[in-house]
């Protein structure tokens, strides 16, 4: 399973040149070990709107945040044991919904390819302000002090939280090649777990290297897709509660989220 799991990952690795038959000389011994696969066990599985097309998720005051994707995308707020929807709000038909975090008093959104972020209220989801960025929107998390966005390419980038101008990047890499698609974004002790979209797969990235420690393969998570789109239906959402050390995730337009509990690595 986790040579599997590996190959799988290489589909969505950026090659190599042609030329390139080893590791370049600035990739470590620690960078290019083998990565270890975690395994799963359902803790317990919670209604969820099938209609989201899920991009963000975030556990907060004992709810989830969530922002969707699609016309109209939303941001939402959502009680977890039943999935219903307490409150949303729906952006501009012409944007695209994406990524989602909590930074302080303020939930913030991203938009796939207008550049555009939104400050929402966490309670009352009125809209407080916007913000600018360059390239795409992904994913969204945060550490203490820098907002952590994702874009499609290899590479995590950090934002300054307040004035949201880029102070840094990390590129992401697996025993030392570039992975490209990271998705949906969050925070776990230390870690960055990010979807990889069209897998059933969440990496582990080390924050200050970029460096893959850990892919988390989910599956048989969601073994019925009968009813579901084949093609975007995918693993996407991710959401961590510190205080429960819960973890929840979910995928678009499924209609359950799991609560799930790691397993191995084997």
């Amino acid at each position: 399973m986790m040579r599997a799991a590996v190959l799988l990952l290489a589909a969505l690795l950026t090659p190599l040149p042609a030329a390139a038959q080893t590791p370049p000389p600035a990739v470590s011994a620690s960078a290019a070990a083998p990565v270890p696969v975690y395994g799963f066990e359902v803790v317990r599985a919670y209604p969820h709107d099938p209609g989201a097309f899920t991009q963000g998720l975030e556990f907060h005051n004992g709810e989830l945040l969530e922002s969707t994707g699609r016309s109209p995308s939303t941001v939402r707020r959502v009680r977890l044991e039943d999935g219903v929807v307490i409150h949303k709000r729906e952006l501009d038909e012409n944007l695209f919904g994406e990524g989602l975090t909590v930074f302080g008093d303020r939930v913030l959104t991203l938009t796939w390819k207008g550049g555009k972020g939104f400050v929402w209220n966490p309670l009352t989801l009125e809209p407080e302000g916007e913000f600018a960025y360059a390239g795409e929107g992904w994913g969204l998390t945060h550490d203490a002090t820098r907002l952590i966005l994702s874009d499609g390419t290899a590479a995590l980038r950090f934002l300054d939280p307040q004035t949201f101008e880029e102070t840094g990047q990390a590129p992401v890499t697996v025993q030392g090649r570039p992975l490209r698609q990271i998705n949906e974004l969050e925070w776990v002790e230390g870690e960055v777990f990010a979807n990889v979209w069209h897998t059933d797969f969440i990496v582990r990235i080390d924050p200050a290297t970029g460096v893959v420690t850990g892919v988390i393969d989910l599956t048989g998570l969601m073994p019925d897709r009968s009813g579901l789109d084949q093609t975007d239906a995918v693993l996407n959402g991710i959401a961590w509660d510190p205080d429960g050390r819960r973890l929840f995730v979910t995928g678009k337009n499924w209609p359950t989220l799991f609560e799930i509990r790691l397993t191995g690595p084997r």
